[in-house]
């Protein structure tokens, strides 16, 4: 797919202390780029768009060069122990996407460029009574959406690589893989690749690679030797969805090579769910969705932090994990479920 590339850059002042900060002003400066330094606080009174519609398009063209002020990860389960961030946001337009919750009303991209101080929190949280410390980087985020730019993703990929004691898991929907091939990852990072059956790329997953595209990215992470695994979600119901996820599974195993890894391929299963915030800002944002937001075909699945959301009943969240976990273990033996949610 075409690279993303922003239509203009908005420059917090404290982002051109750093070195990044700089490269990036000037790299943007000499394309000719439109650029504005300002508070971030300002940067959605200076996005372009007349209705919510205009306004969430022209922020997904819209990055934001600035600094992760708070440097306190949050923990990350069931994914990994923490949660760290390079980027928030990404270019893609999933309809579905479970970040409209929190990023609702910020639907531009930021990347961070206090990279070494990000490294030096990851030590400070790293465990020293376990013998392995995971680090999630795309809770929030798609790193690798934006890597062409910032060249991020690679410099965390080859710190982890020099760390005993972390590991580093990354998650995309994009395929620009070919400059991450030749680090010295040392097995210390899990790339998991978002991927889902073509109706539900094909309709939802818009501004994202194809389903093609997708499983030739994940062959040529497995054919250097990362730690590889799939994050199958959100998994939908739908007219022949058995048929397509077997042609998703079929498809994985006819191009992959994993005997590079010395680690089984992993498996995170997630079924669909929706919140009625969500909910909102998917009618607003596609008014013609296809998505099935019917509540009264769900049930209620109360949250951590008091909320809730709509996922499927216990029979047909029950069917949806029997079948896929027949699917992959009947297609990779040796590979291993993470969870089922």
């Amino acid at each position: 797919m075409k690279l993303f590339w922003p239509e203009r850059v908005f420059f917090e002042q404290a982002a051109l202390k750093y070195p990044l900060g700089e490269k990036l002003y000037k790299f943007f400066k000499d394309e000719g780029t439109e650029i504005t330094l300002a508070p971030i606080q300002r940067v959605n009174s200076c996005i372009p768009g007349n209705s919510p519609v205009e306004k969430y398009s022209s922020g997904k063209r819209t990055l934001v060069v600035t600094v992760k002020k708070s440097l306190k990860f949050d923990i990350c389960k069931p994914s990994a122990d923490f949660e760290f961030s390079l980027v928030t946001g990404c270019p893609g337009n999933c309809e579905y996407c479970y970040l409209y919750t929190t990023q609702s009303s910020k639907p531009y991209i930021r990347t961070y460029v206090n990279i070494e101080e990000i490294f030096d929190s990851i030590k400070k949280h790293i465990d020293v009574n376990k013998d392995i410390t995971t680090f999630e980087v795309a809770s929030s985020g798609d790193p690798l959406s934006v890597e062409h730019i910032t060249g991020s993703l690679a410099k965390t990929i080859d710190f982890f690589g020099n760390l005993d004691n972390a590991r580093l898991r990354v998650v995309t929907k994009y395929n620009y893989v070919d400059p991450l091939l030749n680090i010295n990852h040392n097995g210390h990072t899990r790339f998991r690749f978002s991927i889902n059956s073509r109706y539900v790329i094909d309709n939802f997953e818009h501004t994202t690679s194809n389903f093609d595209e997708r499983i030739e990215a994940a062959a040529k992470i497995a054919s250097a030797g990362y730690p590889l695994g799939f994050i199958i979600a959100p998994i939908m119901i739908y007219e022949n969805w058995k048929g397509q996820y077997r042609e998703l599974l079929e498809t994985l195993s006819k191009k992959l090579d994993t005997g590079k890894s010395t680690e089984p391929l992993s498996f995170e299963l997630i079924q669909y769910r929706f919140t009625p915030t969500a909910r909102n800002f998917i009618q607003e944002r596609f008014p013609h969705t296809k998505l099935d937001m019917d509540e009264t075909t769900r049930i209620l699945k109360w949250g951590k932090f008091g909320k809730f959301k709509y996922i499927y009943p216990k029979e047909t969240a029950a069917e949806i994990k029997e079948y896929l976990t027949s699917l992959i273990t009947g297609t990779f033996p040796d590979a291993r479920i993470d969870y089922f949610t």
